[in-house]
């Protein structure tokens, strides 16, 4: 079936008064139905007042905000699995079933952000909070329920589950309090099955479904996993589902969406979007949209719309395993790395190791993980916005889906759902040593990217950044061996007068020397599955860490996994 022409100007003309009178109106006329309605205002929640449920945090940690998104450390828990801070809100949760829910929520998630402050994280992103369907589905082969928030049934409340605008409300405050941004994933291109938009008759028109026909074979009108496909090209629909997303986002204080499942709406929708975002939220609210099989060139038609900020590169995952895994030449990963800088100006990439909707690298690295820590070396020395996936830095080792959606691991400590779960410090402790070289060099976020050297199993590379009066601010050079023998290199310092140089995980310094010209060169012996990150000596003497075996690209890089959203 094909979609209504989505031209209609029909919204632009509306003011924001008519939008909300029109919404509230149609609420109230579906009030005896389905109980589709505007919340009514949060509750003001003070910054370390505690909200029901979650007790208030003391001498909160803090990290230093990013001053731009290219040098954010990006966070994305499924809030279900995180951490259950307020049993009271517990309803059908089975630890022990896959598909069912577990028992983390808002509460549970705001007392644990000095974990993530700690770590270094400037932002966070949490799965949809609107309430869920209340029945579980079968497709699967098992019971699986809308845990991870991606079946809505009503756009206009928080799912009990998870908590109240109030604790959402106190989620963000005290995330703000800490230095750190609030993503929510949003989604407007489909309800969950079977919900209360398809029961009730005022709204079942709204949406394209496999239960009353009108799904179509192409993105904007297909029923993506099934799922009842939102009309968003009728203007009262845009309206409802703009409001409920846009009101909650302005009550609570978020800093931006990650918008679910972009191609699947039309151009013009994100088009109107992105204007009513800057009018009712500024201009500096964050849009990082997921299209399926994105990166730099694919994701550019919503960016030359400026109809989001940022993309995810489906492809990073694959092409970095792939290259310390063996497969392809080091030469032909670099030419993907340089490919990443190609994003349009003022747009970005996001890049992940593992998601809610992929494998995660550990578990396709068979748990290797001197391989992993390569695999997070190169993820945060590389262009982009890295995003970490919960408990990947403590070594959750995931697996295919659902496997990849498994409880948050806290080890010893009393938290669940995954109390007692092990965990790997010593990875963390990596991890927070990256991310902090990360933040002290914008080479490393907002630099070029120049290969230096390449050979069987190594990698070289160069990232630079200039000042504002075009000369050298920063350099780093990062190199990596993906062989299980250690490798002796040679290359260029970019470094002017023969600067001393340490690597900063293990405060070592590379042997200075010249070249037949008498320019400047460094050399150094890379261990097996090893790197170094080389900047210019300090008094800092850093971290005793090392980086040890672990980690290799096809000529073409990888191809994204088939579109499954198996929410």
């Amino acid at each position: 079936m094909m979609k209504s022409k989505s031209g209609r100007t029909g919204a632009e003309a509306w003011g924001l008064a008519a939008v909300v009178l029109a919404t509230m109106a149609f609420a109230s006329a579906c009030a005896s139905g389905a109980g589709i309605q505007p919340p009514a205002a949060a509750t003001a929640t003070a910054p370390g007042e505690a909200a029901p449920g979650a007790p208030a945090q003391t001498a909160a940690l803090t990290v230093e905000p990013h001053s731009q998104w290219a040098e954010a450390i990006l966070y994305f828990v499924i809030l279900d699995r995180f951490a259950d801070g307020d049993e009271s809100n517990n309803r059908a949760v089975d630890r022990e079933a896959q598909g069912a829910f577990h028992g983390g929520d808002l509460a549970g998630l705001r007392q644990q952000l000095d974990e993530l402050a700690e770590l270094g994280v400037t932002a966070l992103w949490i799965t949809p909070v609107v309430k869920n369907i209340d029945h579980f589905v079968t497709g699967a082969g098992f019971p699986d329920w809308g845990y991870h928030g991606y079946w809505a049934d009503d756009f206009y409340s928080l799912d009990s589950r998870f908590g109240t605008e109030e604790e959402l409300k106190a989620l963000v405050e005290d995330a703000h309090q800490r230095g750190m941004a609030v993503l929510l994933d949003v989604v407007y291109n489909h309800a969950g099955y079977d919900s209360q938009y398809l029961k009730n008759p005022r709204t079942r028109t709204w949406l394209r479904s496999e239960q009353y026909g009108g799904c179509g074979a192409d993105d904007l009108t297909g029923c993506l996993a099934g799922l009842p496909d939102f009309r968003t090209e009728d203007p009262q629909v845009r309206d409802y589902l703009m409001e409920a997303h846009l009101g909650l986002a302005e009550r609570v204080g978020l800093d931006g969406f990650r918008l679910d499942t972009v191609k699947h709406v039309s151009h013009d929708f994100w088009q109107e979007h992105r204007r009513r975002v800057r009018e009712r939220l500024g201009d500096d609210f964050f849009l990082l949209g997921e299209v399926w099989g994105g990166d730099a060139r694919s994701l550019d038609p919503w960016f030359e719309g400026d109809e989001m900020d940022a993309g995810f590169d489906f492809g990073f995952q694959g092409s970095t395993l792939g290259f310390l895994q063996g497969r392809g030449r080091p030469v032909a990963y670099n030419r993907y790395l340089e490919k990443r800088h190609e994003v349009r100006d003022g747009h970005h990439l996001a890049h992940y190791l593992g998601s809610h909707d992929v494998p995660m690298s550990l578990y396709q690295l068979e748990g290797d993980l001197e391989r992993f820590r390569l695999a997070a070396l190169l993820q945060l020395t590389t262009a982009g916005i890295p995003t970490i996936y919960y408990g990947e830095e403590v070594a959750r080792l995931g697996g295919d889906w659902p496997a990849n959606r498994s409880d948050m691991p806290w080890g010893d400590r009393a938290i669940e759902p995954g109390a007692g779960d092990p965990r790997d410090e010593d990875l963390r402790d990596f991890y927070r040593r990256l991310i902090e070289i990360r933040r002290q060099h914008p080479a490393l976020w907002r630099g070029t990217h120049e290969g230096l050297d390449f050979g069987t199993d190594h990698l070289v590379f160069l990232r630079r950044a200039a000042g504002e009066d075009g000369e050298l601010a920063d350099a780093v050079v990062v190199a990596v061996n993906r062989s299980e023998e250690p490798v002796d290199i040679r290359f260029a310092s970019p470094w002017p007068g023969g600067s001393p140089v340490r690597d900063l995980l293990s405060g070592q310094a590379p042997t200075a020397a010249t070249d037949a010209a008498g320019s400047p060169e460094l050399t150094l012996t890379l261990p097996a599955l090893g790197g170094v990150v080389l900047a210019p000596d300090t008094s800092d003497t850093g971290s005793t860490d090392t980086v040890s075996s672990m980690a290799g690209a096809s000529d073409t890089g990888s191809a994204p996994p088939p579109e499954t959203h198996k929410e």
